[in-house]
């Protein structure tokens, strides 16, 4: 089936890639992408999107178009519906959003219910088309926002915000049943999101202040002490890997120094990831030269958190 997801505009080409754990990204616009997908039902795992719609045509971004579209789709809404129109900046539509909904529901047969519909249909229009859809469902990022790690029984400064660790751990692909590990875990936010998920995880860190508070947060995960060049792990232990290494600015790393201990690292990832398994390793500086001599580099994108930080994220195989 093909859907129509609404993407974040924090980084397109990171929420993109993430779509690639639920189904096949066969076309991308501005702000938008399409993609095969076998389990609709499993987009709602997805943090980079904020809306998913069942795909039902698309046409030039003009409102004639679009009525002419919907003409020829004929179509009779199941239960009570409204219509929705975005424009995603810098597209130019003939027509105000206002004008564009109302020439939608007249065009739907059925009971327009603008406050509690059964049905939403929705138009985007980016570039120089329209795409026009029913919504499966809207993804709750504001549940991520809810769960800032300010809120958690253990907090340490600088730690990854829930969204981020729910991208990393959808671009490795893991799925309920399969086993993955955060050799750096600190307070334990890339195994939270994996307890939510209903995935199996491990982790383990150096620092016993860190696994104090992971213990904290979640109390029945699974966790030891463990120097991440030298893991009690046997080979291929694990389906996934996703980490964020240590900055070295204010963390214990039990290494000789910081490129010792991601050579190290990066090592022992490969030795305890299953054949055909991926990595995500997410840090604070490129190190594509250092890890396409151990790993199939598929993926790298870079997101700014503020001035003095840009993470840099890997996605090995």
């Amino acid at each position: 089936m093909n859907l129509l997801f609404e993407l974040s505009g924090e980084n397109l080409s990171l929420a993109t890639a993430e779509l690639s754990c639920v189904g096949n990204v066969i076309r991308t616009e501005n702000g938008i992408a399409i993609a095969d997908v076998d389990e609709p039902e499993r987009t709602t795992r997805l943090a980079q999107t904020h809306v998913v719609m069942r795909l039902l045509g698309e046409c030039d971004a003009t409102k004639e178009d679009l009525e002419r579209l919907l003409e020829s789709l004929e179509i009779t809404a199941p239960g009570s519906f409204c219509c929705r129109a975005r424009k995603i900046h810098p597209v130019t539509v003939n027509a105000s959003q206002l004008e564009l909904e109302r020439m939608m529901g007249q065009k739907i047969q059925g009971i327009v219910d603008l406050k509690n519909p059964d049905i939403e249909y929705r138009a985007v229009f980016t570039n120089s088309r329209c795409f026009f859809g029913e919504v499966l469902h809207s993804i709750d990022r504001g549940s991520y926002a809810y769960r800032n790690p300010q809120r958690r029984a253990f907090f340490h400064p600088g730690v990854m915000m829930p969204l981020m660790a729910r991208t990393m751990v959808n671009l490795t692909h893991v799925e309920p049943g399969q086993l993955l590990c955060d050799p750096f875990c600190g307070t334990g936010g890339m195994l939270l999101e994996c307890d939510m998920m209903g995935i199996e995880a491990v982790g383990s860190d150096y620092d016993p202040e860190m696994l104090i508070g992971c213990r904290q947060n979640l109390p029945n995960g699974a966790y030891i002490r463990a120097d991440a060049t030298n893991m009690p792990y046997p080979n291929e232990a694990f389906d996934a890997i996703a980490t964020d290494l240590p900055y070295g600015q204010s963390t214990t790393i039990g290494a000789d120094s910081i490129d010792t201990l991601y050579t190290g690292s990066l090592k022992e990832i490969r030795r305890v990831l299953k054949s055909g398994g991926r990595a995500v390793i997410v840090t604070h500086k490129d190190i594509r030269p250092l890890a396409k001599n151990i790993f199939e580099i598929v993926g790298y994108y870079e997101q700014r958190v503020h001035k003095s930080l840009t993470r840099r994220i890997l996605v090995l195989a």
